[in-house]
């Protein structure tokens, strides 16, 4: 699958579209409070200081940043990201410290996930259709 920027929860996987690529998600209800793109999109808040400058970087649009936020925000029971309004210094945005803490637990979540479905997911590659052939 390759990466979709009105789909933060679509990620580049290898190279190889054919690839099989497990996605870890964090669901409340029907409400994805964490995801690959959602992790993707707070490293890009840390890097650039802004909302405005990370959708940028990833490609979408700041209402689709804006708006993935403040779902993750809500999921959590403190915001993940802190954001100052524009003025004569310009506004910004950052990552709190839960959102650091979250972000972290996130990504060693996907390390264990993975390591965890190695085996079965090398033994299911040779069951998937290869459309290049």
């Amino acid at each position: 699958m390759s990466s979709d920027p009105d789909n933060p929860d679509s990620a580049p996987n290898s190279g190889n579209r054919h690839d099989p690529t497990p996605r870890l998600r964090i669901l409340l209800g029907e409400v994805t409070a964490l995801g690959p793109g959602k992790a993707r999109l707070l490293e890009a808040i840390r890097s650039a200081g802004s909302i405005s400058a990370a959708a940028r970087d990833m490609g979408m649009s700041y209402r689709r940043a804006w708006n993935l936020v403040e779902t993750m925000n809500r999921s959590f029971r403190e915001p993940l990201v802190d954001t100052a309004r524009g003025g004569s210094r310009g506004g910004g945005a950052r990552v709190t410290p839960l959102g650091e803490d979250v972000l972290a637990r996130y990504r060693r979540m996907e390390e264990r996930a993975a390591e965890a479905i190695r085996d079965e997911l090398d033994a299911m590659r040779p069951l998937l259709r290869d459309d290049s052939e």
